[in-house]
């Protein structure tokens, strides 16, 4: 049988930063295929995650959010100091961990070219707010 992992892949790397059942699993996977499971966000500060992602010149768009706990408005709009205050008011996980809201990075430093959203609109479905994006272009 073919590997599912190319040649010399190592590890694969994973956004999770307390929930252990995630953790788990994504351990138990990596262990199967026989690479590391890196989880470089465990167990730090979910404030100081986003602050340095700000900070850091990172760019993203809230793309999805539980409609109970997030408003239509916040879709589409970048992640950034005042959608932090607006979750610590609401008591919502800032870094989104237990699937409150979803993001699409747009750009940052380490990107070649922006993803700029030219054409969008919020729909529902199923409790969900989702970004509908039906143009988009990759900027200088």
């Amino acid at each position: 049988m073919q590997s599912l992992i190319p040649s010399g892949v190592e590890g694969m790397v994973f956004g999770d930063i307390y929930l252990q059942e995630h953790k788990d699993w994504v351990e138990r996977v990596c262990g199967d295929l026989g690479i590391q499971a890196i989880e470089p966000l465990w167990g730090k500060s979910t404030e100081e995650i986003l602050s340095s992602f700000i900070d850091d010149g990172l760019e993203a768009v809230i793309v999805s959010a539980k409609s109970k706990l997030i408003d239509k408005d916040w879709i589409g709009r970048r992640v950034d100091k005042a959608f932090m205050e607006y979750l610590k008011r609401k008591s919502i996980d800032i870094c989104g961990e237990n699937g409150e809201y979803h993001t699409l990075v747009t750009d940052g430093p380490i990107f070649n070219r922006r993803i700029q959203l030219i054409e969008s609109r919020a729909i529902s479905r199923d409790n969900y707010w989702f970004l509908d994006t039906t143009r988009y272009e990759l900027g200088c």
